[in-house]
């Protein structure tokens, strides 16, 4: 096995171990009751939800970054496969590669807000429901990072991916990117896209687990 194809195995190993953590990650919120953005919960609830968190409130996040380092990988095999490929590829792969890159730094503000938002509740409830409309909205517009990823890193793969995995990629990348744009209106934790949201980040997981077969079998 050259050196290459050793790379995008580890790069579809990352992609693996970053949908395995998104889906790990959300379930233990929804469980444990943590307060989720665009929840739609009344600002009173959303301060009580952040003061009784206590302890349950770092272990989900201490995986996370494990997470953006996986995906960051996948996104680097991505990019070297369409390296090999057309000069359209490799423009398309920056714009996958950019759209994860600040995925991630913008999650990365949104995980540090809940500890913000935590301390806000316990200490001065007063300012919780500015972080509270920081976190919404930044997001709701992280969906645009996402749906960036899709498109760039799709049209980079059209040669090796099967055709329904571009498709699930270009409706996912459609349905982040509406849901993005209405984020100005989701301030306050309500969403009228959120199940639209919802629908894209699930293709967003089937899309990198399908990539991460092609990584391994092409």
């Amino acid at each position: 096995m050259g050196g290459s194809q050793i790379f995008t195995t580890w790069a579809a190993v990352g992609g693996l171990v970053f949908v395995a953590v998104a889906v790990v990650v959300n379930v233990i919120y929804v469980r444990a009751r943590l307060p989720l953005p665009v929840a739609g919960k009344p600002l009173a609830a959303v301060i009580t939800d952040f003061d009784s968190a206590g302890d349950r409130l770092p272990w989900p996040s201490v995986v996370v970054p494990t997470g953006w380092l996986g995906i960051t990988v996948f996104a680097a095999g991505m990019t070297s496969i369409a390296w090999d490929a057309a000069v359209d590829s490799r423009m398309w792969a920056l714009v996958g590669f950019a759209g994860v890159m600040l995925q991630n730094a913008s999650f990365a503000i949104v995980e540090a807000l809940r500890f913000g938002l935590a301390a806000a509740a316990r200490l001065e409830p007063s300012a919780v429901a500015g972080l509270w409309a920081f976190s919404n909205v930044l997001f709701g517009f992280n969906q645009l990072f996402l749906a960036t990823a899709l498109i760039g890193f799709t049209a980079a793969s059209a040669s090796i991916a099967p055709e329904w995995l571009a498709i699930v990629g270009y409706l996912s990348a459609a349905a982040l990117f509406i849901a993005a744009s209405a984020s100005p209106f989701n301030a306050r934790g309500a969403s009228r896209t959120a199940l639209l949201g919802l629908i894209g980040w699930l293709g967003w997981m089937i899309w990198i687990a399908g990539h991460c077969v092609v990584m391994v079998t092409r």
